[in-house]
C-alpha cells in the first residue's frame, strides 16, 4: 500500500507541474538514444543501490548495472526497493521508469522492452551519475528496424570481437544485426555439404595496400583470412539473442562470388580457373543461373536456415555485372527457354527462385535495391543504398523497406575533413549528418510510409583492417544513428551534451570513438559577386572564434577574406579543438556570381555552386566534404558573370576520378569566352581528359581582354563501363576550384 502511495502523490506532483504552468527544459539524463518523455520533478531519489535479490538479469545487464550493484562501502545510503514486470499495456518494445524518493520501477511490453528500460538506467547512472532523479520516463522506438552491419569479409574479426560489437548494438537499443559473410575476397562461414568453401574460398593470397584509387596497385604478399565455424556462429547467434538482437546473414548471389567460383568452378559460366579477390571492387565473374548452381546455393541455404533462427536472410542482389551471362551460351538459352528478354531480367529470374526455395523452408528474403531491376521478387525486403529511390520505388509497391543510402548510413566514409583522418573508401558522413537523418521520405504518403520498416547503418571492411578501427569509424556515428533511428524530435545540442559523456565512458573502457565535435567546422559564403565569406558551425553557446592571418588578428562570429595566405582560426577561451587552417587563393572568379545547370546533388552540394570559386582548393584525397560539388549522371553546365569586365589569361578546373566509387573524369570539358554585349569572343575545348592520379586539373590558355561571362560545358563520362564497380549506372562527375587568373 506504501508503494502505491509513493507512485501515486509522484504522478500528482507531476499534474501539478503541468498545471501550474512550470517551464522547464528537462534533460535526458545521459540517455542515448532520447526517450520519448521525460517528467521530472525537480527532486532527487535517495537510491544508490540496488538488491538483486531473486531478480533474473542476464550477463550483459548484470555487467550494465554494476554501478548499482556494487556495495556502497558508507553503509549509510538508501538501498533502492528495485522490481521490473511486463504489462501487457505497452507494447513490444515501450518501457516505462519510475524513480521515486526510495523505488525503482521498470514496465515494458516485452522483456526486450525491459531490457531497453535497463539499458537506459544504466546510461543514467554511468553518464549523468547520483543522485538519481526522481523521474518519470516512457519511451518507445519511432522505427521498429534498426540495424548495424558488420562486412567481416574484406577484413576478419573473431568472435570475442563480434561480441564486442554485439554490446555496443545493444548498449545503443539497436535490434537487428547484419552479418556480412560471403563476398569476393573470403567466404567466412562454414558450409559442411561443401568442405571447399573453407578450405579454398576463405582465404586470399594477398591483399591490396593503399588505396583502390592508387595506381599501380600494390599488394603485401600475405596469405589472409579466416571462417566461423558452425558452433562459432551458433554462439555468437545466442549471444545477440541474449541482448535482444536479430541477426540477418548475408549470403551474396548472385555476384560478389568469386571466393565462391574459385572453390567450386563450375559454378561459373566460364568455368574458371578462378581466384579469391585480392583487391576491392566489382568482378565480371559471378555464379551461372545453372541447375547445378541452384542446387549449390540451396544446399548453402539449408545450412544457414538451420544456424540463424531469424525469419529473413539477406541474399544480396547487388553489382552484378551482366557480361559473364552475355557472353554464354547457357544464359542465352535460359533467357530464351524462360522468355527473358535481357540480362536484368535474367537476374530478376535468378532472384525469384531463390526467394521460392527460401519461402518454401518458412523464410523471407532481405536484397540490396538492385533486386528491383528486372522485376522485383513477389515477398522481397529492399534494403536502399545508392540512394532513396530504390525504397520510394519499393514502398510505393507495398513491399518492406530499409533504408540505408551511402550518404547518410555507410560509416566507412570520412567523419571529419582533418588531413589526420586514416584513409576510407572516400565520401564524407559526419555525425551531424547522421544524426539529422530522416529514414522515412517525405516524397511518400501516409500509407506509403507504413512500408519503411527502418534504417541501417554499414561497416564495409576494405580499408577498416582491425577492429579498433571498426569503433573508431562506427561507434561515434553509431550513437548519433540510434537516435535518428529511435525518435523525430531531435536535439543536436542536447546530443552533442551525452555524447562527451558517453565518449569519456568508452574512452575509459580503452576504446578509441572518434571525437570531431569539437573541430570548428567552416561554411564559405560565395558565388554571389561579393567575395568570399566564412563562418562556423556548431560553435559553443557563448564562445567566439578568432580569425589570423600574418600580423592581423580579429575575433567575431563571420569574416570576410580577401589576402593571399594561410589564414587561421580557432575558438577563444579554452581551447577544445585544433586550430583550423585554411589555404586561402583569391582568384578573379572569387568575384564571381555563379550558376550551376543543374545544381549539385544534395548528396555532395558543399557549400552550393559558389564552392568551387572561393579560393580554397578541396582534398586530393577526399571527395566529399564543403569544396568538391557531385553530380550523379549528368552534363553540367557552369556560368561565371562579372559586373565588371575582366582581362583572363588563365582558367583551369579540377575533376576528381574515383572509380571504384564511381567517380569518373569527364568527356569533355568545353568554355566559351563571352564580351560586352553577349559576344563569344573564343571557345576552347579538351577532350580526352587524362590522369593516374586522383585529381585532373584542366588548364585553358587564353589572352582575353573586358571578358564579362565564362560558360563552360561539362560533359560527364556516361554509363560506367561493364567489369567495373557501378557498371550499367550513371557516373559521377565532381568539379572542384574553377581558377580564373
Amino acid at each position: 500500500m506504501k508503494q502505491i502511495d509513493s507512485v501515486f502523490l509522484f504522478i500528482v506532483f507531476f499534474i501539478f507541474l503541468a498545471v501550474a504552468g512550470v517551464a522547464q527544459k528537462i534533460p535526458d539524463f545521459g540517455i542515448i538514444p532520447r526517450p520519448e518523455v521525460v517528467e521530472w520533478n525537480g527532486q532527487y531519489s535517495d537510491v544508490r543501490n540496488i538488491q538483486k535479490g531473486t531478480i533474473a538479469f542476464t550477463p550483459f545487464e548484470e555487467n550494465m548495472l554494476a554501478p548499482f550493484l556494487s556495495v556502497d562501502s558508507k553503509g549509510d545510503k538508501q538501498t533502492a526497493g528495485f522490481r521490473y514486470e511486463t504489462d501487457e499495456k505497452f507494447d513490444d518494445e515501450a518501457y516505462e521508469i519510475i524513480i521515486s524518493k526510495n523505488d525503482i520501477h521498470i514496465k515494458g511490453g516485452s522483456r526486450k522492452s525491459i531490457q531497453y528500460g535497463l539499458t537506459s538506467l544504466a546510461q543514467m547512472i554511468r553518464h549523468h551519475g547520483f543522485p538519481l532523479p526522481e523521474v518519470r520516463i516512457y519511451d518507445k522506438p519511432y522505427l521498429s528496424y534498426r540495424g548495424m552491419h558488420l562486412d567481416v569479409c574484406r577484413h576478419f574479426f573473431t568472435v570475442e570481437e563480434v561480441k564486442k560489437y554485439l554490446d555496443y548494438l545493444a548498449y545503443y537499443k539497436y535490434n537487428h544485426f547484419h552479418w556480412h559473410l560471403t563476398e569476393d575476397q573470403g567466404w567466412r562461414i562454414e558450409i559442411k555439404k561443401y568442405p571447399k568453401l573453407q578450405e579454398i574460398a576463405a582465404y586470399r593470397k594477398e591483399t591490396l595496400i593503399g588505396h583502390y584509387s592508387d595506381k599501380p596497385h600494390k599488394f603485401d604478399g600475405q596469405k589472409y583470412g579466416g571462417y566461423y565455424t558452425q558452433d562459432e556462429v551458433k554462439e555468437i547467434v545466442a549471444y545477440a539473442t541474449e541482448r535482444h538482437i536479430e541477426v540477418i546473414p548475408e549470403i551474396e548471389m548472385p555476384g560478389h562470388a568469386l571466393a565462391a567460383l574459385a572453390a567450386y568452378p563450375e559454378l561459373g559460366c566460364s568455368g574458371g580457373p578462378y581466384e579469391v579477390a585480392t583487391k576491392w571492387g566489382v568482378f565480371d565473374d559471378v555464379f551461372c543461373p545453372t541447375e547445378n548452381t541452384f542446387r549449390f546455393l540451396e544446399g548453402v541455404i539449408d545450412e544457414v536456415i538451420d544456424l540463424f533462427p531469424y525469419e529473413y536472410i539477406h541474399i544480396g542482389g547487388d553489382e552484378c555485372p551482366k557480361t559473364s551471362w552475355e557472353n554464354s551460351p547457357v544464359c542465352q538459352k535460359i533467357m530464351l527457354e524462360n522468355g527473358l528478354k535481357d540480362a536484368h531480367e535474367l537476374q530478376s529470374y535468378f532472384i525469384k527462385r531463390m526467394e521460392k526455395y527460401i519461402n518454401a523452408k518458412g523464410r523471407k528474403i532481405i536484397g540490396w535495391d538492385e533486386i528491383l531491376e528486372g522485376g522485383l521478387a513477389p515477398n522481397a525486403t529492399v534494403m536502399s543504398w545508392r540512394g532513396t529511390e530504390g525504397g520510394i520505388a519499393a514502398a510505393k509497391q507495398k513491399h518492406k523497406v530499409i533504408m540505408t543510402p551511402g550518404s547518410h548510413c555507410y560509416f566507412d566514409y570520412y567523419q571529419s575533413e582533418s588531413a589526420d583522418e586514416p584513409v576510407a573508401i572516400g565520401g564524407y558522413t559526419p555525425l551531424k549528418k547522421v544524426y539529422h537523418w530522416n529514414p522515412v521520405p517525405n516524397v511518400l504518403n501516409d500509407e506509403e510510409k507504413k512500408y519503411i520498416w527502418g534504417g541501417q547503418a554499414n561497416v564495409w571492411t576494405e580499408y577498416i583492417k582491425t577492429f579498433s578501427q571498426v569503433e573508431y569509424m562506427a561507434y561515434a556515428r553509431g550513437m548519433a544513428m540510434s537516435e535518428a533511428l529511435w525518435h523525430t524530435q531531435k536535439s543536436y545540442a542536447e546530443f552533442l551534451k551525452k555524447f562527451v559523456l558517453h565518449q569519456e565512458y568508452w574512452s575509459g573502457q580503452g576504446v578509441k570513438v572518434a571525437n570531431h565535435i569539437y573541430e570548428i567546422k567552416p561554411v564559405f559564403e560565395s558565388g554571389d559577386g561579393k567575395g568570399v565569406f566564412i563562418r562556423f558551425d556548431d560553435i559553443p553557446e557563448g564562445r567566439k572564434v578568432s580569425h589570423v592571418i600574418g600580423d592581423r588578428s580579429e575575433s567575431g562570429d563571420r569574416f570576410f577574406l580577401s589576402e593571399k595566405g594561410n589564414h587561421e582560426f580557432f575558438v577563444e577561451g579554452k581551447s577544445i579543438s585544433k586550430p583550423l587552417i585554411i589555404s586561402f587563393n583569391p582568384h578573379l572568379a572569387t568575384d564571381a556570381v555563379i550558376k550551376t545547370e543543374p545544381l549539385p546533388s544534395p548528396k555532395y552540394s558543399g557549400n552550393g555552386p559558389g564552392s568551387i570559386i572561393n579560393g580554397v582548393m578541396g582534398s586530393d584525397n577526399k571527395y566529399g566534404g564543403s569544396e568538391w560539388l557531385g553530380f550523379e549522371g549528368k552534363d553540367v553546365k557552369i556560368n561565371l558573370d562579372w559586373e565588371k569586365s575582366k582581362n583572363i589569361s588563365k582558367v583551369s578546373l579540377r575533376f576528381y576520378k574515383g572509380e571504384g566509387q564511381w567517380i569518373y573524369l569527364p568527356r569533355k570539358a568545353e568554355m566559351k569566352i563571352v564580351g560586352k554585349n553577349g559576344l563569344i569572343l573564343k571557345t576552347v575545348t579538351t577532350k580526352d581528359i587524362q590522369t593516374d592520379k586522383k585529381v585532373a586539373t584542366v588548364v585553358f590558355e587564353v589572352d582575353a581582354k573586358e571578358v564579362t561571362s565564362l560558360q563552360f560545358f561539362i560533359q560527364n563520362y556516361g554509363i560506367i563501363p561493364a567489369g567495373a564497380q557501378g557498371s550499367g549506372h550513371g557516373a559521377w562527375l565532381f568539379v572542384d576550384e574553377v581558377v580564373v587568373e
